[in-house]
């Protein structure tokens, strides 16, 4: 390349000074609303001193009949904002061509304004739309993802605010905010005094997770999606919020995984501030308790939903140094279930003698924390209402299982640890023989039928009448909706053979949505376990108060004392007068603890079923044999 050439592309490549202003202008332009009024105020004040300057100039016997340049300039500002005081100028030619030019002048300045306002305003509202600003809140619950598990959390920590003055639930989801704050006033309704603020992001983006405010939240709970391995996406959001930088105070954060596989990893990944529960464990321990002791799971429900009685933990200085056994008679409102040592050690239903000590924290069964009360003299026990009980030895018995998903296996190996030696377990589904790789048992022997559960032709060549047990699995081979529909025609055709052969069996039957309970309830099967309401249930009792997973661990461990519903004619003369503090005084001398009981005739009425949690302890109670008592008990 020559000289010339050299310096032509040098004139080129250096930007003229016409250039930087334009690059100057658009840059400035780029910036937005605040941009564009900025400039046309810019264009407006021209406007305003170019008129007033040249009136004063072009017309100075008008200019000074209104105040010369200060006057012009007042006059001009106003032709300029508001065409229609032009209307009054009287003055000479020029005067009222500048007066002119300065309205119409005003017309475009002011209808462009207009315009970029209302642009500004529609963008900012649809900023607002997408929610995706910052939430200033402190003390809050936060929502991490989105399922059906939303509605019954949000609908139970509504239930729990109702005594606060003023609380706030975020939810963090990839949805958009508007349809998740319309679905939620859909299925939940009344909301109470707690907020609801949803905003747009992915959970698993730390910068996302700022949205929602984590670092001043009380609780943060991790949310399963609808989804495949929605496991692994709880593993990522407990794996982001460790990679967020958090000030001295770090919430307590809880969560659950479908498969007992991932717990470790899980746990893992939410370190020493979560709670990460195994949501498949407790479903396959539900359902084999039910199995055993019909209306476990009701109970249960009854005893995680904030709408009934729930376990409350406070210190009692009154009771330190006495007695556990002597403190259930201590509390004119509420029922003892056990303590929780300064160590953080949970006992559920301690040896009666266990001393009360200054730094443990009771235990209680109340309707609400602001309900509990210490009594004073205790009242009197009927001592000739309490029965004795006479041992029963356990006998073997048949279980029928019908249907097949992935949790079955581990049902049937929890089934070996409770029947008695010789039992026997047929399961029967509509596939090739998946017990072959299972066992050997203990106590249970395992058969296999191939039948089809919603075909009563198939039904009926089981022989269901020889089995004492009946369990309905849901089938993982279809959707949720689908899955709950083949139940309820299986539950159908059994509650028809049943009738027909003197009602021989009970009946527990897995169920996927909360809403077909309801629907359920014609075929009057003894027990429905609805797990992914009762792990909702659990999760926001978590959120509350972390301390409370111990108790519910401490349940659901065959090791420890867990609820069991027992004839009622074990504790108190069936059909006499007693009340309830003398059945817990009963249920006391057998090394139990008595929470409520079971009415036989509403076995079948919603909402409770029959279930009566921390009734009256002096109101007047008559139990029939039919009857169950619900204690803890260790076996």
């Amino acid at each position: 390349m020559g000289r010339i050439g050299r310096r032509r592309q040098s004139r080129l490549a250096r930007a003229t000074r016409r250039d930087r202003v334009r690059y100057w202008f658009d840059t400035t332009m780029s910036k937005g609303t605040p941009a564009l009024i900025g400039w046309l105020a810019l264009a407006s004040a021209a406007l305003v001193l170019v008129v007033a300057t040249g009136a004063v100039l072009i017309a100075p016997r008008d200019s000074g009949a209104h105040g010369h340049w200060p006057g012009m300039v007042w006059r001009s500002l106003l032709r300029t904002l508001d065409p229609g005081t032009m209307g009054d100028d009287t003055g000479t030619g020029p005067f009222l061509a500048l007066m002119l030019v300065s309205t119409i002048g005003g017309i475009f300045i002011v209808s462009s304004l207009i315009g970029v306002l209302t642009t500004g305003l529609e963008a900012k509202i649809g900023e607002l739309r997408k929610g995706r600003s910052r939430i200033v809140e402190h003390g809050h619950t936060v929502l991490l993802g989105w399922s059906e598990q939303v509605f019954t959390v949000v609908a139970e920590l509504v239930e729990a605010n109702q005594s606060e003055r003023r609380s706030c639930v975020a939810i963090l989801a990839d949805r958009d905010k508007v349809a998740m704050e319309d679905a939620i006033r859909a299925r939940v309704g009344d909301l109470g005094r707690t907020r609801i603020v949803c905003r747009t992001g992915n959970p698993l983006k730390v910068a996302d997770l700022e949205l929602v405010s984590p670092g001043t939240a009380r609780s943060i709970m991790v949310l399963s999606p609808e989804v495949p391995d929605a496991d692994t996406h709880v593993i990522k959001v407990l794996l982001s919020l460790g990679a967020r930088a958090w000030d001295l105070r770090r919430p307590h954060v809880v969560a659950a995984v479908h498969d007992s596989a991932n717990l470790p990893a899980a746990r893992l990944a939410g370190g020493p501030a979560a709670r990460v529960i195994d949501a498949d464990d407790i479903a396959i321990r539900l359902i084999v308790q039910s199995h055993r002791q019909s209306g476990l799971s009701q109970v249960c429900t009854d005893l995680l939903d904030f709408a009934g009685h729930e376990f409350y933990m406070r210190r009692e200085p009154a009771l330190a140094g006495t007695a556990f056994g002597a403190a259930l008679s201590a509390y004119d409102l509420g029922v003892p279930a056990g303590l929780r040592r300064g160590d953080g050690t949970v006992l559920l239903n301690p040896p009666a003698g266990t001393v009360i000590a200054d730094d443990d924290e009771m235990i209680v069964l109340a309707e609400d924390d602001l309900l509990i009360r210490l009594g004073g003299t205790p009242p009197p026990v009927r001592e000739e209402q309490i029965t004795i009980a006479t041992p029963r030895a356990p006998v073997p018995g048949r279980t029928l299982l019908l249907g097949w998903n992935h949790r079955a296996p581990k049902i049937i190996e929890l089934l070996d640890d409770f029947v008695a030696a010789g039992s026997e377990l047929v399961v029967a589904a509509p596939r090739e023989d998946p017990t072959g790789d299972l066992g050997p048992f203990a106590n249970l022997k395992v058969g296999f039928a191939r039948a089809e559960p919603t075909d009563r032709p198939s039904l009926e060549s089981l022989d269901v009448g020889s089995y004492q047990h009946v369990v309905v699995l849901s089938d993982a081979g279809f959707g949720r909706e689908h899955a709950d529909a083949r139940t309820l025609v299986t539950l159908l055709h059994l509650r028809d053979m049943e009738d027909a052969l003197g009602d021989p069996f009970s009946i527990v039957s897995e169920i996927n949505d909360d809403a077909n309970r309801e629907v359920a309830q014609v075929t009057k099967a003894d027990d429905f376990v609805v797990s992914d309401k009762l792990i909702s249930l659990m999760l926001t009792q978590l959120s509350e108060n972390r301390h409370l997973y111990d108790v519910f661990a401490d349940l659901l461990d065959p090791a420890g004392s867990e609820i069991y519903l027992k004839p009622a004619g074990d504790y108190l003369i069936p059909g006499g007068t007693a009340d309830f503090a003398t059945l817990i005084e009963s249920a006391r001398r057998r090394g139990e603890i008595a929470l409520g009981y079971r009415l036989h005739a509403r076995f079948h009425e919603p909402p409770g079923y029959g279930v009566v949690l921390n009734p009256d302890k002096t109101e007047p109670l008559v139990l029939a044999a039919e009857d169950r008592v619900i204690v803890l008990a260790e076996n």
